[in-house]
């Protein structure tokens, strides 16, 4: 019975707000040229009411702590003049495939609607069905890094300068918020607010409606204003620029680089962005979403092609045929990388971690089988490895047994930070691997990705080395370093964290990255909400060294 309400409620909602006003709109626009020009004429003469706004490149930024700004995260601290590409991030990350294909598919009915309609379609079809939770997760692990790299330089230094802050915006709440707050100490956020059913979302917007600016303005401050405001030179934002004391506009012409606005430097970011899930590793604008779908197919098989040829194929056929189907190796050895030949002991490999396919890409660039210890490996990535793996418990005593057996049987590749990290950081390493091994050989990872990342924290695992080989040219480096001296072990009284923090520090110099204190709980309490263990009945206990 609900479900035929919510049905009917919906051909409704379609019919009346849709394909009506789609077809008003078409008729008007076939009116002739006269009506045309006078319409023209009308706005310009209701434009000329509104006052002309100075540009924010005028905007001074002294005394202004004491001062209350108002914005739209939408036409004034983003670059991007539309937010379709954020609703796919939620459609594809927070739903489905399904879901951002039919995003995708309403694009040409978009471009026949207003404003106010495009928003309440992308918000049905983004929203309809899905879970709260999942729409957090996405606020909280993927839309922050979208949205740093396409703040607005300006209005960010003239935001950080004001003493309270304060976002109205017609976009909905629950997408913004967490940035918002989080990122840029916004001290409130005035949005669209969406309905909801139990723990899921309506796809509709509740009843107070979509969020008008300039009334939202009022009603929030009552008789007072604003001090200052920024947005963009539409109509309605000059009602809603209108009201605050001072005024400036978001001139997208200015801070160009030739057709592009300048983005904000990674540095000058208001905290680093170290962590973020998600699959999607570009901005998903129409046209970029379309290439995807229609790379999707080919990619598949592709991804199964270069999967085959590391499982079955020699080492020297895989690194061609791999080559020849897009994938870019590039392998640089040390060449005072060569172990003792008289050793007791197998070589430990130290590698910072990119993917679950780093041991694969060593054993491959090396041409010679290693062994692999991992946490929490899904068994379709263990029954597929081409390498042998091993399971690690977190119980350090455990652990330290298992390494030791391993080494003395061969060569053993140890990722120490104990989970993969995306950005120019290194997480914190483990010093346990420092106290088994004499021999061992710092190894530089990095990947580079345009498509697909092949990590993630709260999606499925297994599909990770799928995703990372569905890029149409994965780049993976490694730079394989000179054997750590033997007066910087603990055979020679090294303590095991001095060991671990000085070979953190090298892998960062050469890589170029930044060493960190984070753990593998701290990302995934930020990412997932959890400490990203798998408890058993034989131990649940984390290493924290």
């Amino acid at each position: 019975m609900v479900f035929s309400m919510v049905l009917l409620r919906l051909m409704d909602w379609l019919w009346w707000h849709i394909l009506a006003n789609a077809w008003h709109r078409a008729a008007r626009n076939m009116r002739g040229c006269t009506k045309i020009l006078q319409k023209n004429q009308s706005f310009k003469s209701l434009q000329a009411q509104y006052p002309s706004f100075p540009s924010i490149t005028k905007c001074s930024l002294e005394g202004r702590e004491s001062q209350t700004l108002v914005c739209d995260i939408l036409g004034a601290l983003l670059r991007t003049e539309s937010f379709f590409p954020y609703f796919m991030l939620v459609a594809f990350e927070g739903g489905s495939i399904v879901r951002a294909f039919l995003l995708l598919l309403s694009c040409p009915v978009l471009w026949l609607l207003d404003f106010e309609l495009q928003l309440r379609v992308m918000i049905f079809i983004s929203f309809w069905g899905m879970r709260i939770k999942d729409m957090e997760s996405v606020s909280r692990a993927v839309l922050p890094k979208f949205f740093l790299e396409n703040l607005n330089p300006k209005a960010y230094e003239v935001l950080c300068r004001a003493g309270s802050r304060v976002v109205f915006t017609s976009v909905p709440r629950v997408m913004v918020e967490g940035f918002l707050k989080e990122y840029l100490s916004v001290d409130a956020v005035i949005g669209t607010e969406l309905s909801t059913y139990g723990n899921r979302f309506t796809g509709f917007i509740s009843r107070s409606g979509l969020l008008v600016k300039h009334r939202a303005v009022k009603e929030y401050f009552g008789d007072k204003k604003p001090d200052v405001g920024l947005q963009s030179s539409s109509l309605q934002d000059h009602l809603f620029l209108s009201i605050c004391k001072e005024a400036y506009l978001i001139n997208k012409e200015e801070g160009k680089r030739g057709n592009a606005l300048l983005a904000l430097p990674r540095d000058k970011y208001p905290k680093p962005l170290v962590f973020h899930d998600g699959r999607l590793a570009f901005l998903p604008t129409p046209l970029a979403t379309l290439q995807m779908f229609m790379w999707l197919p080919l990619g598949i098989l592709l991804a199964i092609f270069r999967l085959l040829v590391g499982i079955f194929l020699p080492y020297k056929v895989a690194i061609f045929l791999g080559t020849m189907s897009g994938v870019n190796l590039r392998v640089k050895l040390s060449t005072l990388a060569k172990p003792d030949q008289d050793r007791k002991k197998g070589v430990l490999y130290v590698c910072s971690h990119r993917t679950l396919l780093d041991p694969v890409f060593l054993s491959t660039s090396l041409g010679q089988p290693l062994t692999a210890v991992t946490y929490s490996l899904s068994k379709v990535s263990e029954f597929i490895a081409p390498i042998k793996t091993v399971r690690l418990t977190r119980d350090r005593t455990k652990d330290g047994e298992t390494m030791e057996r391993l080494l003395s049987e061969g060569d053993l590749v140890v990722c120490p930070e104990g989970t993969t990290c995306r950005e120019p950081y290194l997480l914190r390493f483990s010093s346990l691997f420092a106290e088994l091994a004499d021999e061992i050989i710092p190894v530089a990872m990095d990947t580079h990705v345009a498509m697909f990342y092949g990590t993630t924290a709260s999606g499925l695992k297994c599909l990770d080395p799928f995703f990372f080989l569905m890029n149409p040219r994965p780049t993976y480096h490694v730079h394989v370093l000179e054997k750590l001296p033997r007066e910087l072990t603990c055979a020679c009284g090294r303590s095991s964290h001095e060991v671990a923090n000085y070979i953190q520090k090298q892998l960062a110099a050469v890589l170029g990255f930044e060493c960190t204190n984070l753990t593998r709980r701290d990302k995934y309490l930020m990412l997932a909400g959890n400490e990203g263990i798998v408890h058993d009945n034989r131990s649940d206990k984390v290493s924290t060294n």
